[in-house]
């Protein structure tokens, strides 16, 4: 009996050690149209595929503020092939903002990594004569409604904070939301908007091609990028803070095996210096975070934008 035990131990043992590894391609959907999101996923794809030897694709799923392609991801099987990219709208924001979700972020999707968050810059055309945030709420006030702002989807930081802003200002902008990044910033160089909340990646070019101006930034502290820009604390909006970030996430019940072999594979690909370099010249600030930190990263951004959401009356609609 007992060699029979032994036996069955020595030959548990190695399959029990063996760790996860894709048998199919990988897809990673990214639930908006072009920017910061896709670039993420597209620095890690590659160099996923080679890590763990299965193509790995991405896949554009754009609408509903991001909810239809975080629906496809938690509607998927929990097997490691689909994977999230999530960001303040589909996974804390629309939570709040939207009466039905037909997924739960926090049952119906597993984190894997925080990979990076970012301040945003309170952005205007060259048109605009403004310079101030003051001088922005001043004209907003000469003519209420008149004023517009682009965000990159209904839900995003982008949307929500100047929800913020138009709330704690007193002042009627008419928001314009767009399908990704692309088209608002479009929008927004073309003069076909006025303003918007965007990261840095999306701007800073355009800001020193003169192109566009940067009136705040949505950090405690001033953007190491371009410290000319003051805070919105420092341009009179006390506490005023709005984080963007971008993480990785599966179907709610992956296995832990399977969590655990993509955590190390992307947080390792995040930490290459190539990709590092890539995303602090985007302006990234790299977390790469645990599963655990993650989850407890959401868990503190949903009342936070809940909160947010309620104060400004902000509808899915707007």
């Amino acid at each position: 009996m007992k060699r029979l035990i032994l036996l069955s131990l020595f030959l548990c043992t190695p399959l029990a050690a063996q760790e996860w590894s894709p048998s199919r391609p990988i897809r990673i959907v990214v639930p908006v149209l072009g920017g910061t999101n896709d670039l993420v996923a597209r620095l890690v794809a590659p160099r996923l595929q080679d890590a763990v030897g299965q193509s790995v694709v991405v896949e554009n799923k754009p609408g509903a503020g991001g909810n239809i392609g975080a629906d496809i991801v938690a509607k998927s099987a929990p097997d490691g092939h689909t994977l999230l990219i999530g960001f303040n709208g589909p996974i804390a924001v629309n939570v709040t903002l939207f009466e039905r979700l037909p997924y739960d972020p926090l049952k119906d999707l597993a984190p894997i990594t925080l990979a990076v968050t970012t301040p945003q810059f309170l952005t205007v055309h060259g048109g605009v004569p403004v310079n101030s945030v003051q001088e922005l709420v001043a004209l907003a006030k000469k003519a209420p409604g008149k004023l517009t702002y682009a965000s990159i989807e209904i839900g995003s930081a982008s949307h929500l904070t100047m929800e913020m802003m138009k709330s704690a200002a007193g002042v009627d902008i008419l928001h314009v939301p767009h399908r990704g990044s692309a088209p608002a910033i479009t929008a927004i160089l073309g003069g076909q908007v006025d303003a918007g909340f965007f990261v840095p990646g999306n701007v800073l070019q355009h800001a020193k091609a003169g192109k566009l101006k940067l009136i705040a930034a949505t950090g405690a502290k001033r953007f190491a990028a371009q410290p000319e820009v003051p805070t919105m604390i420092e341009s009179g909006f006390k506490d005023f803070e709005a984080t963007a970030w971008i993480g990785f996430l599966a179907p709610g019940g992956t296995p832990r095996p399977v969590i655990d072999r993509l955590h190390r594979e992307i947080t390792r690909i995040l930490r290459t210096p190539e990709v590092s370099e890539k995303l602090l010249g985007v302006n990234f600030e790299m977390v790469a975070s645990t599963p655990e930190q993650f989850e407890a990263w959401i868990r503190k951004e949903i009342p936070l934008w809940a909160k947010v959401i309620r104060q400004t009356g902000a509808k899915a609609g707007q």
